[in-house]
């Protein structure tokens, strides 16, 4: 083969592949920009209303009618209060998972015991079980229990898979530590919490600091698991937004996408940052 009809070729599959994932994408983000509030699809001129909307800078956003305004506002104040639930349980699980699954992965990594390798595939199942049978099996066990269905339930419910995300990073990072920088910690008479302070912590801070962005994300993200365990009165965004979409799709949930999709670029962005760090 011509070897450069060969390497146009790369191109343009790299091009389609590139186009057939970030398209829906580059659409919302299109689209959240439209001023018409009742069809999406059919382009009107230009706004940034519904996004002041989103941050309280505006009380209404284009002319939507007297008949549709009290929907739309509504439905931004909901859509208001669903975010601060998920950024809550966001950051309680993101700490309460990062604190846990580190400290298991290096307890793991440091002691020997004869059911270890048991612990970890009891540890990884929750990450690899399909959600709605995780959902469903949340579910069960807060009622048997006679517990609420809350705020609290929603933590529990995703602090059960997030600390295997965690583990899991923090325990491929221990993995690629040289033990030999403990062993000469300890020689010079340092104790096991400086050892572990100073030597050790600093090393995994980069896969810590992965394992709790990951956490984050995917607390931010869950749908499935949290629809079953939420209860009527803490709605998270990612069950509003599949709340809202069965009833059409309105400017908010394309500002708000909009939004997420550039805290996730960030977060990605800081993620490969960490990822240099290491490298040099």
């Amino acid at each position: 083969m011509n070897p450069l009809a060969g390497r146009i070729g790369l191109a343009t599959i790299s091009l389609l592949f590139f186009a057939f994932i970030y398209a829906p994408l580059l659409i919302i983000i299109v689209y959240s920009f439209n001023s018409n509030p009742v069809n999406m699809m059919i382009w009107d001129h230009f706004t940034t209303e519904w996004y002041a909307g989103l941050f309280g800078l505006s009380e209404r956003g284009p002319e939507i009618g007297d008949q549709n305004r009290s929907l739309y506002l509504e439905s931004t104040d909901q859509l208001l209060r669903a975010l601060r639930t998920s950024l809550t349980v966001a950051l309680f699980t993101t700490t309460f998972s990062t604190l846990v699954g580190t400290a298991t992965a290096i307890a793991l990594s440091r002691y020997r015991f004869r059911a270890k390798r048991f612990y970890n595939g009891f540890l990884l199942l929750p990450m690899m079980m399909p959600d709605i049978v995780l959902g469903i099996g949340l579910l069960i066990f807060f009622v048997t229990l006679g517990m609420k269905l809350s705020m609290l339930t929603i933590i529990i419910g995703h602090c059960t898979f997030l600390i295997s995300y965690v583990f899991i990073i923090v325990q491929a990072r221990i993995a690629g530590i040289d033990p030999a920088l403990e062993e000469a910690s300890a020689d010079l008479g340092a104790s096991e919490w400086i050892t572990l302070r100073k030597v050790l912590l600093p090393q995994l801070a980069p896969g810590i600091i992965g394992g709790a962005l990951l956490a984050f994300v995917i607390s931010m993200d869950d749908l499935v698991i949290t629809y079953f365990i939420a209860g009527t009165e803490n709605t998270t965004l990612p069950v509003f937004i599949f709340g809202m979409i069965r009833r059409g799709v309105k400017p908010e949930i394309n500002a708000i996408a909009t939004l997420m999709i550039l805290a996730s670029v960030i977060i990605a962005g800081l993620g490969l940052w960490l990822r240099a760090r290491k490298a040099d």
